[in-house]
């Protein structure tokens, strides 16, 4: 037998534990463009199938390969091949038919002159002398052409067929005519760069050199030499099963006998692999990735192509920005204490598009390169245009933007339908914001309202009608904020200046103090109805009748047959004359409940006029909720969410961070907060500035505004603490807190992305209602964290010279 040197020992190890870290970060990459199983799933049977091809094109050249012993080294070849067929098969996606065939003729060019070089420097390896290393070299050197033929026949097929199944729910489009679907590289970025292309040719010449030498001037009998040492290393080698040996004891003995080389490599595997699949945190998505902008919402616009709207006169001028709107997830870590925002990285600045003043004749932007279409300068008659929109295979894009307001006039378009009439919706507010402007006193007051780059579709039947453009608001960040044990940035969307500052300086107090705690005291959303009876008799009957045990439990099961959530809790009855007023207070998940509630509140209304025909519903909201008001009500038995929170500031901290004593504030709360709010008869406002907090932080996460009127009700206590007496406590109450994660403003993606900095975007898997609870809690610790820094002030006298400096 031929003995192996230690040094060849060495330098293979050493090439397999490179491979297998070079196939772990490759692994990585590829989960950018989605699910880490689903892309690892494909890419191994995809390198499987590769292996039994190449194997058996090289087995017909050489009969013994052993390839068992360096399929490490193949998987890393063909590997490197699968990363960039799966970039290519996102980057050169414009137009199916048009942009693959581009593209490929752009790129087949630099994959050519690729797989050359590839095969010419792996194929210096067969000339090293070492056998194991001569046959992995020579195996990657038919993979690489293998990958090569594949992808310059089969891959565009395959490609046009994915993107051809590749359709949008919500939409009907192919995906890469949606507004969300990433471009990721300019016009100049596809060409091939002239340099690296000269610096591979010139290397390519060098390698042929070297190869032509070796193999043609050297002496064929230390070929053959070789071949016949590797014949006999092969004939002795054990086969792949032994006979009159199970399964389980021949893998057994393998595993027993294995060298120290195959230990080594081995463990590096199974090393990565249970790192990948367990305890790797999902990276932020790439802007390649084509799942739905929810789970995926990186969405980067580098550039509007030239063709990509009709010339007309009136367009828009070259000088307008595009807009850009970048999203980063946050990945749910159960096991993480510390929730942070993840930053995601680009190129490309954030910019967005302003609405322009003058009126514009045509204004559709098409997602992609379509087909140009030529349209007549002069307008067409009504019934031409009415007949043209009617026409399945042309529709709206077939009519100019005077067309379509001609038709909108003449009532043949309802102006609230301008989005799904058109080809896309964003022409729709286009052509809306042209009507408008004619009506302004100054046709130019929606320059500078952006509309553009906008996904529109989470706005239509949710969030807005009669859609103009959408209001960039500034967002800043206070934290950490350590509640629970956990840290949380809070964005808060404000144009307030010092608001942000403030909070984010009561933020770090309550951190230098170890942190704050919270509790949930009660979570039920409200619906109160009017509802009238012949009689003030028969209403008390009614009331009395509801606040039976019997009588509950029927409203009850009415009740929770409208939803999975909704959970009746209690009824609170008042009686005015015959008119009797009902609260029904139910739980509703992470819904902030309102639609949910009022559903089942009239389902079990129906009910109740079963019982009582004479009943008379006079509306399914008599002010006795009660929502966007001030009302006692909701200050005594709450709304929502109620919350407390609690924490204790070190006078040292007091002193050095907030800059007052803990005495001065504690004054100034009672004064301020408690007697100076009694004084004015306020009703749940025994703070300084809840609301402030509450409204900030309700925008960026996208809650209704107009419920901060009940939510920011709040009473701030503050009490001498402590060994010396010196200590500050600090506790807020606030008992209705009306809040959600899902539904309404929460589907839009920017209000996303700040309900994932605070981990409670969405439902809750585990626990339903947990990350409504966690976001009101948040909200309670956050607008304590203002309370302090505001009364800080106050009792510093800085209020004044602070908003002198940064509110001006």
């Amino acid at each position: 037998k031929q003995d192996v040197l230690s040094s060849d020992i060495i330098i293979l190890t050493i090439t397999r534990c490179i491979a297998i870290l070079y196939i772990y970060f490759q692994f990585q990459n590829l989960r950018q463009l989605g699910s880490k199983y689903i892309l690892g799933t494909v890419s191994d049977f995809c390198i499987c199938l590769k292996l039994i091809y190449t194997y058996k094109i090289l087995y017909m050249v050489v009969e013994h390969t052993n390839c068992e012993k360096n399929i490490v080294y193949y998987i890393l070849i063909y590997c490197l091949s699968i990363l960039h067929v799966l970039y290519i098969c996102n980057i050169i996606i414009d137009e199916v038919r048009e942009n693959i065939s581009r593209g490929m003729a752009i790129l087949g060019p630099t994959f050519t002159l690729d797989a050359l070089v590839e095969c010419l420097v792996i194929g210096v390896g067969t000339m090293s002398g070492v056998r194991q290393l001569e046959i992995m070299c020579c195996f990657g050197c038919m993979s690489v052409l293998a990958n090569y033929f594949v992808f310059m026949t089969f891959f565009p097929a395959c490609v046009s067929l994915v993107l051809e199944l590749s359709r949008e729910s919500r939409e009907g489009r192919p995906i890469w005519q949606l507004s969300h679907f990433a471009r990721v590289l300019e016009e100049e970025e596809n060409k091939p760069n002239p340099v690296t292309q000269r610096v591979k040719m010139i290397m390519s010449l060098g390698l042929v050199l070297v190869h032509a030498h070796s193999r043609w001037i050297a002496e064929p009998a230390a070929q053959n030499t070789t071949v016949e040492n590797s014949v006999g290393l092969d004939e002795n080698a054990p086969k792949r099963i032994e006979p009159n040996v199970s399964l389980w004891q021949f893998y057994l003995s393998r595993m027993a006998s294995m060298d120290i080389e195959q230990v080594i490599t081995l463990g590096l595997a199974l090393l990565l692999a249970v790192k990948y699949i367990f305890f790797e945190q999902a990276e932020t998505e790439s802007t390649l990735s084509l799942k739905n902008p929810i789970t995926s919402p990186v969405t980067v616009q580098k550039k509007i192509p030239e063709n990509c709207c009709r010339k007309q006169s009136g367009l828009l001028k070259n000088n307008q920005k595009s807009n850009t709107v970048e999203e980063a997830l946050d990945p749910k870590d159960g096991n993480a204490e510390v929730i942070k925002p993840v930053l995601a990285e680009s190129s490309t600045k954030a910019t967005f598009v302003v609405g322009s003043g003058n009126p514009v004749e045509n204004s559709s932007f098409l997602n992609g390169k379509e087909e140009e279409i030529e349209l007549p300068k002069e307008p067409r008659s009504i019934e031409e245009c009415v007949r043209i929109l009617g026409n399945a295979e042309k529709g709206a894009k077939f009519l100019t933007d005077a067309e379509v307001i001609s038709l909108v006039n003449a009532k043949h378009i309802p102006a609230y339908k301008l989005e799904t009439l058109m080809e896309t919706q964003e022409r729709g507010v286009s052509i809306r914001r042209q009507m408008l402007s004619k009506k302004l006193p100054e046709p130019s007051s929606l320059q500078y309202l952006p509309y553009r780059n906008y996904n529109y579709s989470l706005v239509m039947g949710a969030c807005c009608e009669n859609v103009i453009g959408y209001m960039p608001i500034p967002v800043g960040v206070a934290g950490p904020l350590f509640l629970d044990n956990k840290e949380f940035q809070v964005p808060m969307a404000t144009t307030e200046g010092c608001l942000v500052a403030s909070t984010n300086r009561g933020c770090r107090a309550i951190c230098l103090g170890g942190g704050a705690s919270s509790r949930i005291l009660a979570d039920g959303m409200t619906r109160g109805p009017v509802v009238r009876l012949p009689t003030a008799c028969h209403a008390a009957e009614v009331k009395v009748w509801l606040e039976s045990p019997e009588g509950f439990k029927i409203m009850k099961e009415a009740f929770d047959s409208t939803s999975r959530f909704a959970r009746l809790q209690k009824l609170l009855i008042s009686l005015a004359g015959r008119n009797l007023y009902i609260r029904f207070q139910s739980g509703t998940g992470d819904a902030m409940g309102m639609n949910m509630i009022s559903k089942g509140t009239e389902k079990a209304l129906a009910r109740l006029n079963e019982e009582f025909p004479d009943l008379q519903v006079i509306a399914i909201s008599g002010n006795y909720c009660t929502d966007k008001k001030p009302a006692a009500i909701n200050w005594i038995e709450g709304r929502g969410k109620s919350v407390v929170c609690e924490a204790v500031i070190p006078a040292t901290v007091v002193r050095e961070v907030l800059k007052t004593t803990t005495e001065d504030i504690v004054e100034v709360n009672i004064n301020k907060n408690l007697v100076g709010s009694a004084m004015a008869g306020s009703i749940g406002g025994y703070n300084a500035h809840a609301a402030n907090i509450v409204t900030a932080i309700y925008i960026a996460c996208g809650q209704d505004a107009a419920q901060n009127v009940g939510s920011s009700n709040c009473i701030t206590l503050m009490e001498r603490t402590g060994s010396t007496n010196e200590d500050l406590y600090i506790s807020c109450t606030m008992p209705s807190i009306e809040i959600g994660t899902v539904g309404g403003g929460t589907n839009l993606l920017p209000q996303q992305a700040c309900l994932q900095m605070l981990g409670v975007q969405g439902a809750s898997q585990d626990n339903p209602g947990e990350n409504a609870r966690q976001l009101a809690k948040i909200v309670c610790a956050t607008v304590m964290a203002g309370e302090l820094s505001l009364m800080a002030a106050l009792a510093a006298g800085h209020l004044v010279k602070s908003h002198m400096i940064h509110n001006r």
